[in-house]
């Protein structure tokens, strides 16, 4: 099903623990892929032969599988781009342009992955706006009793990630995007991890804008998702001008076409975007009780053997039942750097991330220069997380 997992790293049995930067893709999405860049390959909306209309079917019914997935109001909701990174910019550079001035706010949190950080940063130095930050405490919760004082009445918009790809905390989302409501502040999830670990219902959550890419949930790489509600979508302006996002061009005037297209200028990659329909059917199937009690084993273990090493410092520590962690497990090692524990690993084939994992005011918060991160999604094992503790405590040994 995964064909990249049946490789060999350096003579041993590939242990791909590396699924928060990318996960493996399906074997049904490398079938797609493949069967549009080989029989359909051409450019969607704008043929009337077959072989548009067959991509441009395969790209729509991707967008038709996202509104399913999301819970989404309406499909012309859903904005397809290349990833987390580019939706985070559009909304940042789009709603900046439409409704942030000189002196207004802007909230992000001590948690974000600068994807989410820098876009907003740009934009509050082009407008002359403020960046104001909400912390996160010793265990990696973030501290939402301050978010009150942030707020004021130039506080325009804040944006919180579901879940840290650091500290792979479940953050209360919904209580943020209720307290920023009540003060009329919009409220832009990135659900990067998110979307791969929870129940998305982006109606439920009452977020204004959600994103996620589609290279961390199975689909192929260069694909991402964009939700915003049409009232705010409907009030930016585009982001890139150029083919399909017009309704009519004179060089007098141009108008915009309408939503989702307005967005989605130039040709899309079309071939990678409907990978996400059969991406998203696999996501379905992981919605098996006994294969959900699998994995929470397998987390509850791993978080049982970081918790109680002495030489091991785990960041992201849930409070009381192990519910609101994802099997992500960010860590130090005391006297032993982490990417020297990382290429230990690789040669016992073991794929971990090592260093900032673009987070880097987490890791000014904690005070270190980088963690050692695992991130397990549903097709690791048990196997593979006891093989891969007994290979970490053989590495330590070697570097103490």
């Amino acid at each position: 099903m995964f064909p990249s997992l049946s490789r060999k790293v350096y003579g041993k049995d590939l242990v791909y623990f590396d699924n928060a930067a990318t996960s493996q893709r399906v074997q049904t999405v490398l079938d797609e892929w493949n069967r549009i860049s080989s029989e359909s390959n051409a450019n969607i909306h704008r043929a009337v032969h077959r072989l548009a209309d067959e991509a441009t079917q395969a790209y729509e019914g991707a967008r038709d599988a996202v509104k399913e997935f999301l819970n989404a109001a309406g499909r012309e909701e859903l904005i397809f781009t290349s990833g987390t990174t580019a939706a985070v910019n559009l909304v940042a550079f789009c709603y900046g342009e439409a409704f942030v001035g000189e002196g207004d706010e802007v909230i992000v949190t001590e948690a974000e992955h600068h994807s989410n950080i820098v876009p907003w940063q740009m934009m509050c130095k082009r407008k002359g706006a403020v960046l104001k930050v909400l912390p996160v405490d010793d265990s990696g919760h973030l501290m939402i009793e301050k978010l009150e004082e942030l707020i004021c009445e130039r506080t325009k918009i804040m944006a919180v990630t579901h879940i840290s790809n650091v500290l792979g905390l479940i953050n209360p989302v919904k209580e943020i995007i209720d307290k920023c409501h009540s003060r009329g502040v919009p409220v832009l999830v990135d659900g990067a991890q998110g979307a791969v670990h929870c129940k998305v219902d982006v109606q439920e959550m009452d977020c204004d804008f959600y994103v996620f890419s589609g290279h961390k949930l199975y689909a192929a790489t260069g694909t991402g998702v964009l939700y915003g509600k049409k009232k705010w979508l409907d009030a930016m302006p585009p982001y890139m001008g150029g083919g399909e996002m017009v309704g009519t061009v004179s060089f007098k005037e141009t108008t915009y076409a309408p939503l989702p297209m307005k967005y989605e200028a130039g040709t899309q990659n079309f071939a990678s975007a409907a990978t996400l329909k059969h991406a998203l059917e696999f996501v379905n199937l992981l919605n098996d009780n006994e294969l959900i009690k699998y994995n929470d084993k397998i987390k509850d273990y791993l978080l049982d053997y970081f918790n109680n090493d002495p030489r091991i410092r785990l960041y992201g520590v849930p409070h009381g039942t192990s519910e609101e962690k994802i099997p992500l497990f960010s860590f130090t090692v005391q006297c032993v750097h982490h990417e020297d524990l990382a290429l230990i690993l690789d040669k016992m084939g073991i794929a971990v991330r090592s260093g900032q994992m673009c987070a880097e005011p987490v890791m000014d918060r904690f005070g270190v220069t980088g963690m050692l991160r695992a991130s397990l999604a549903p097709y690791n094992t048990m196997e593979e997380a006891e093989y891969f503790v007994k290979c970490l405590n053989k590495a330590i040994d070697m570097l103490i």
